[in-house]
């Protein structure tokens, strides 16, 4: 099956506008813009024929072909990524069997969580659409937690039924646990990755679907697809050592920063 990777990135976040253009220190002292990092994360992904940013700021525009990647222009009525991706595959001339949505605020996305992804949709006939999630350990959950006492979105999580197909995604810490757990504790709390996979039908047919209440509250694009009966599959990944965190709000940047100094990410 012949896979498409695009990047969205809108200027006008509403809790960090400019965020794709925020600058990241690696270890060795470089620094480089997320966007930047999210496509170079796209690139190290094998077996993926089309890596490009689709967006509709000239700004990220400018910059994102000056670090020579592929950019693709897409209208301001994108309501989130998934429109995005939507409208860049069909302007695109579509012809793509897989579409992955490596959201530009994850450039810590290892590459095998989207070939795992890429591997998991094509197994499972009956899904149109796969995520990654991520079994937090202690170190991960208590972060979370932190973040959500302190009136922050830490990250998403996600619960499942036994084949694996998404019942719920929040922002809210979710299956709720009263255990406590060490750093290294696994935990019964999944971590939802921000990739998506889709298969061309289901991308395609995604603008067109009813937006439900549930997505309206939680602001959680994935919540289109379950509130309209569609199939998500969630795939387990596994980290491999590797640390994990998307740039959701100001205060991600020093924790970004720390995790790249430690994995020597340059």
């Amino acid at each position: 099956m012949s896979v498409l990777i695009v990047i969205p990135a809108r200027y006008a976040s509403t809790r960090y506008p400019g965020k794709p253009l925020v600058p990241l220190r690696g270890a060795g002292g470089a620094a480089r813009t997320l966007i930047e990092r999210s496509w170079r994360a796209a690139c190290e992904i094998s077996g993926v024929d089309r890596v490009v940013v689709a967006t509709d700021d000239d700004r990220i525009r400018d910059a994102a072909e000056g670090f020579g990647a592929e950019v693709v222009m897409t209208s301001t009525n994108c309501a989130n990524g998934t429109e995005r991706c939507a409208e860049a595959h069909a302007a695109l001339g579509g012809g793509y069997e897989i579409v992955v949505n490596l959201q530009g605020d994850a450039p810590l996305t290892p590459p095998w969580f989207v070939s795992d992804l890429i591997t998991g949709l094509r197994a499972d006939a009956a899904a149109e659409v796969a995520t990654p999630v991520l079994r937090c350990d202690g170190r991960a959950l208590n972060g979370f937690l932190e973040d959500r006492a302190a009136g922050r979105v830490g990250g998403t999580t996600a619960v499942f039924d036994r084949h694996r197909h998404a019942l719920y995604f929040s922002k809210e810490v979710i299956p709720y646990t009263s255990a406590r757990y060490s750093d290294g504790d696994a935990t019964p709390v999944f971590h939802h990755v921000g990739v998506y996979a889709y298969r061309a039908q289901a991308l395609a047919a995604c603008p067109g679907l009813e937006a439900g209440p549930l997505e309206g509250l939680e602001g959680l694009e994935q919540l289109r697809f379950l509130e309209n009966g569609r199939a998500v599959l969630c795939v387990e990944v596994e980290a491999r050592g590797r640390q994990f965190w998307e740039l959701n709000n100001p205060e991600d940047v020093p924790r970004l920063e720390a995790m790249m100094q430690e994995m020597g990410i340059a």
